[in-house]
């Protein structure tokens, strides 16, 4: 008899943000304007007090108020966003958002000003959220079947002007949270739909492999949300592969900046350069793969998770424009299949490059074949990339 597949161990949910520590602190040192300084320095303030805030979160129901908005205790705080009633054929999946005014404080979640199925308000950063988070879950619903984050209805929740002049957006294991930006590098965080959906995948990791925020398997699960927020906005838009930008975060750099956004996926290490924010230091391969002590220095990005990602990001880019078509079909199921343990094993949440290589032929070859242009197509984008991968599948329980 075959053991089932069980959930992950469960594991401290980290505060994910998607600008990363080293380009804020090259601000702090760089950038001529005081206000910049300013805000620079009190955002990687902020995300330290995010980080050791952190606390373990279980799957426990929680209580909810009639009608099945969450239940918010202390300092504005909500409980953990709850499950949906579960979809059947008279209620299909569908997405149940809230969203809220931080009201440039740093308690969360601040106001609710926009539940599911309400009217636009006049805030621009709250309708872009809401469409964004609902961007995201169409993502995972139409292409993967996925009822939000969980599989299980969660609902979406979003907080809005979180700070004053804050220059990130991140989850924080329960919800998203918007910057407005400091107005001089960066602009709102909501202009771009692919940072929504990289830090709503965050949530997707969570919930699914739980790869550890640290050294390799922190960099692929940045790689993972890099993935999620580029298809979700190729999904969105209904672009293929040879149409997408293959940018994470386009449009959330002012005119000021020289450079076209966070991240590229097809050229890692091209975004950005610039005299206050520095070059874009991710590589495409291994031979330029950056090893930094996994500590808690911020200067050391918990040992790279924001610069070696450049590394898989390339390797999925390149299957993607291989196989050609919509990304998310074909190359997006094989990550999507890796992730969720479709074929019955899961990687290790330590996973390395090498592990989730393997892993990825291993989900082609299930799905599509052992001779399927899709296998090829793996195989060849992490031999560009100087990957190479381990001998033998992820050592996991099978079904």
């Amino acid at each position: 008899m075959t053991t089932p597949l069980q959930p992950p161990a469960p594991v401290l949910p980290h505060r994910c943000g998607i600008v990363p520590p080293h380009l804020l602190r090259h601000l702090v040192a760089e950038a001529p304007e005081r206000r910049v300084v300013e805000a620079s320095r009190r955002t990687l303030q902020r995300d330290a007090e995010q980080r050791g805030a952190r606390e373990v979160r279980t799957t426990r129901p929680e209580p909810r108020l009639p009608g099945g908005m969450s239940l918010h205790v202390g300092k504005g705080r909500p409980r953990r966003p709850q499950p949906a009633p579960p979809a059947s054929p008279a209620h299909p999946m569908s997405p149940h958002r809230e969203l809220h005014d931080a009201e440039h404080r740093t308690d969360l979640p601040g106001r609710l000003v926009r539940s599911e199925g309400e009217p636009p308000t006049p805030d621009e950063s709250v309708t872009e959220a809401y469409d964004g988070l609902g961007a995201t879950y169409a993502l995972l619903a139409e292409a993967y079947g996925r009822d939000s984050l969980d599989g299980k209805g969660l609902t979406l929740v979003a907080s809005v002007h979180y700070d004053r002049d804050y220059d990130n957006a991140f989850w924080d294991g329960t919800q998203m949270v918007f910057g407005d930006g400091d107005g001089v590098y960066f602009a709102s965080f909501t202009d771009s739909i692919d940072v929504i959906g990289h830090e709503l995948a965050h949530g997707v990791t969570q919930y699914t492999a739980g790869l550890t925020y640290v050294g390799q398997s922190g960099a692929l699960n940045e790689s993972i949300s890099d993935v999620v927020g580029s298809l979700t906005k190729q999904h969105a838009l209904g672009q293929t592969a040879g149409q997408a930008d293959w940018l994470i975060g386009a449009g959330i750099f002012t005119p000021k900046v020289r450079g076209v956004a966070l991240r590229s996926m097809k050229a890692p290490g091209t975004a950005y350069d610039d005299p206050a924010l520095g070059k874009d230091p991710q590589p495409a391969t291994m031979d330029d793969y950056v090893d930094l002590p996994h500590d808690n220095d911020p200067a050391h990005d918990n040992g790279g998770v924001h610069i070696n990602s450049g590394i898989p990001n390339h390797a999925f880019y390149l299957v993607a424009t291989t196989l050609g078509g919509h990304a998310w079909e074909r190359a997006g199921q094989v990550w999507w299949d890796v992730l969720t343990a479709a074929h019955g094993v899961r990687i290790p949440q330590d996973c390395d490059f090498a592990t989730f290589a393997r892993a990825t032929m291993d989900a082609a070859s299930a799905r599509y074949g052992a001779g399927s242009v899709e296998l090829d197509a793996v195989t060849r984008a992490w031999a560009a990339v100087k990957v190479t991968p381990a001998s033998a599948g992820p050592a996991a329980r099978r079904r």
